[in-house]
């Protein structure tokens, strides 16, 4: 395409513009807009365009003393003349892609150029102007690369007639509801609109399928469409919209699968700030877990179960959370971390339960004993006021007005259709009932990851895991293995019954010692006196068992193979688990067994033996009552390699994706947060890889794993359990691995349903 044909009439003062397919590729923001009203016919105020690249070459013309270009440019400017030959008012606005508070606002009552030289002369009104819109687009220097400069080049400014009569602005649908109609923007009163509007409100809202902000004239009952651009407007209105749109057959059930941002849809499911105005944060951290809460800064799981009895909002504010804050995470409203980040234990829970958590706040330091903490330079003390957003990472001193969810119908509607094209199953993280029914209502399909050791998690039940960890030899070991029997057997038998016969992947132990051990003072006196010891002798047992790097130490199935007693209570637990679900319910139960942190196709095969004698002894696999099935769970690197030794011995493979990524950077994903930020600032990472899958690396492993694995065994089933398999961007990369299922938290449910359907489309 030439320059020349790079300025033309969008919608032309006299007949119909007459684009070729080179020009309605240019057309950006504004412009589109206002070249698809006038095509429809609708009256629309004259308007042209220019690109970038064309001015320019109009003003290198312009010094070599050339009018080539600059002729054809006058012609175009008399296509905004209308019949009466009277050369209009001139106005000049912007057309960007996107808006952006830094573009030039529209310069009116611009006089049309009196000769040739004053349309390209930049001193004189409509040319400076001109030249003034390009400026504000702020990319001039930078540019580094042919494809960079072309898309500069292709940048817009409008040159319009000055419309005629009283400009009025408006929504094309309400900001909160959703509903199609002229509406006020920002709350605003809604001027008197003639009838006239609702046919081009309709036309508008068909021809963008977005909320717009809708320019015109009125003069004497008669509409002109002046320009629009997009708004922002909160995830439950646009999805209203979306499925009002397919109601009116404006969209098809499938446009609107693929039009609705997945990531926007955690706004639906959690409160969220209504307005900041005035406020501003006092630090901010990593939102790993959506949603906005307010309420008395606590910092032990009693005062806020004291709280929560008491019907008060709280949030619990400690360095970091373990397995003995549980209770507390579950009566607090909100959660705020001095460290830790996407997959770190408070992110995980606070995901699993849906409650707000901000963590890796630096600015943070909690002094737990003297109930104080402090951000930055203030401090704080129980009974202090805090507001927290989960999605952003924001923390504001005292309390903000929250806005609660609406979502009606139309969410449940337009999973509804996505279901319909998505392929690839979509489970939940959970270990309780509670959380089972809350994913199960998001349509999950089954649990693909149920952690046995976050079943442990009350106080009562601490106390027994510790004492199994804690046993000096084999005869002690087995006493504790035995009182935790019927409580897992108890949670199995739940939890299978809940599921309904879909599949529950049970995670056999994966405790990396130090969250699960007794650290403060207070904890290890009380830990001593449970278990009638002597808090020296105690230590003692703490300081032999304590690992320089326990994430990568005696964890997951090293645990079954170190002490096959534990192995032998947990597989008789489950079975004892799927026989009391069998027999109080009609469908089957489902179970596969998952063995954590393999690296070799050996300790597979160790657990594998031991785990099948378990399940057979019991008599249950003989009964069409039962599914049972093996797997295990790929975490790190060796495993991944070796995929197709390990695939001959397992039905099913899942990929623990958080430990996957750990291990294969050499990162700590408790310790990251430390320092990845200040590798995204200076471009050395472009994104965390614990919230967004690293595919060039992470990735490749687990393209290889699934290669080797499925050419040794073809009929292998392949999950993703990680917390990636939550995130959007990550979703889309995996659906085009071909696995057959991810599982996430609950409240991720529906975003991963919902981006599986657009990968599938």
């Amino acid at each position: 395409m030439s320059l020349a044909q790079e300025m033309f009439a969008i919608a032309p003062a006299m007949g119909k513009a007459n684009l070729s397919a080179s020009q309605l590729k240019l057309l950006s923001g504004k412009s589109r807009w206002i070249f698809r009203v006038g095509e429809a016919g609708f009256p629309t105020v004259p308007t042209i365009c220019i690109t970038r690249a064309a001015w320019d070459a109009l003003q290198s013309e312009r010094a070599r003393r050339d009018t080539k270009l600059r002729t054809h440019w006058i012609a175009c400017l008399f296509k905004l003349v209308g019949k009466d030959g009277k050369p209009p008012t001139l106005v000049v606005r912007t057309s960007a892609a996107t808006h952006n508070g830094g573009l030039m606002p529209a310069k009116l009552g611009i006089s049309a150029p009196a000769n040739p030289e004053d349309a390209v002369d930049p001193a004189r009104p409509l040319a400076k102007a001109i030249k003034n819109a390009f400026d504000s687009y702020g990319f001039g220097q930078g540019w580094t690369s042919p494809r960079q400069d072309d898309d500069r080049g292709k940048q817009i400014v409008l040159v319009q007639a000055l419309a005629d009569g009283e400009i009025e602005q408006f929504l094309t649908r309400n900001a909160v509801t959703g509903a199609l109609g002229a509406s006020p923007i920002n709350g605003g009163p809604l001027p008197r609109m003639p009838d006239t509007i609702e046919p081009l409100v309709a036309l508008l809202d068909a021809k963008a399928g977005r909320h717009m902000i809708c320019s015109v004239a009125i003069k004497r009952g008669q509409v002109t469409f002046v320009s629009a651009r997009p708004m922002q407007v909160t995830a439950a209105a646009e999805l209203e919209a979306a499925v009002d749109r397919v109601n009116r057959k404006v969209w098809s059930a499938q446009n609107a699968v693929t039009r609705v941002d997945p990531s926007r849809l955690a706004q639906l499911l959690h409160p969220r700030i209504r307005s900041t105005e005035g406020a501003a944060p006092i630090a901010t951290g990593l939102g790993v877990s959506p949603g906005a809460a307010s309420g008395i800064i606590v910092f032990n799981a009693e005062d806020a179960a004291r709280l929560r009895a008491r019907g008060k909002h709280c949030i619990l504010v400690v360095n970091e959370t373990g397995p003995a804050d549980i209770e507390g995470m579950k009566a607090a409203t909100g959660i705020l971390t001095a460290r830790g980040g996407m997959s770190s234990h408070a992110g995980v829970i606070a995901r699993i339960t849906g409650k707000p958590c901000v963590a890796g706040v630096r600015a943070l330091s909690v002094d737990a004993g003297e109930m104080v903490c402090r951000i930055g330079n203030r401090e704080f003390r129980s009974g202090d006021r805090l507001t927290i957003d989960g999605s952003d990472g924001s923390v504001y001193f005292g309390t903000l007005p929250l806005a609660q969810p609406h979502i009606g119908g139309a969410i449940g509607t337009l999973l509804g259709w996505s279901d319909a094209s998505r392929t690839i199953a979509v489970r939940t993280n959970v270990e309780t009932v509670e959380s089972a029914n809350t994913a199960l209502s998001f349509g999950a399909e089954g649990i693909g990851l149920a952690r046995s050791e976050h079943m442990f998690f009350s106080p009562e039940r601490m106390v027994a895991l510790r004492r199994m960890i804690l046993s000096e030899d084999e005869e002690d070991r087995s006493r504790a293995v035995n009182g935790l029997v019927d409580f897992q057997t108890g949670d199995y038998s739940a939890l299978f019954s809940a599921m309904k016969g879909l599949p529950v992947t049970v995670r056999l132990f994966d405790p990396p010692l130090h969250e699960f051990l007794p650290r403060s003072d207070e904890d290890i006196e009380e830990t001593a006196a449970s278990f009638g010891l002597a808090v020296r002798a105690l230590r003692l047992r703490l300081e032999r068992i304590a690992e320089i790097n326990p994430m990568l130490g005696h964890r997951g199935v090293r645990l079954a193979i170190t002490y096959p007693e534990i192995l032998q209570m947990q597989m008789q637990a489950i079975m004892a688990g799927v026989r009391a679900a069998s027999e109080r319910q009609s469908e089957p139960v489902a179970v596969e067994v998952m063995v954590p942190f393999v690296s070799t196709a050996s300790e597979v095969a160790w657990v594998r033996e031991r785990a099948h004698a378990i399940a057979a002894n019991s008599g249950l696999l003989r009964s069409d009552r039962v599914k049972f099935s093996f797997g295990t769970m790929i975490e790190l690197p060796r495993a991944c390699l070796r995929a197709g030794d390990i695939a001959n011995m397992v039905d099913f493979i899942s990929f623990g994706t958080n430990d996957l990524t750990q291990t294969t950077f050499g990162i700590s994903r408790d310790d990251a947060p430390t320092f990845l930020a200040a590798y995204q600032r200076k471009g050395i990472y472009e994104r965390d890889p614990f919230v967004t899958i690293d595919e060039k690396g992470v990735g490749e492993m687990i393209s290889i794993a699934i290669e080797r694995g499925r050419a040794a065994n073809p009929h292998l089933k392949i999950g993703i359990c990680g917390e990636h398999a939550g995130d959007p961007a990550s979703l889309k990369f995996f659906a085009g691995l071909g696995v057959d299922y991810v599982s996430c938290s609950p409240y991720r449910v529906p975003v991963a349903r919902l981006t599986l359907a657009q990968a599938s489309a």
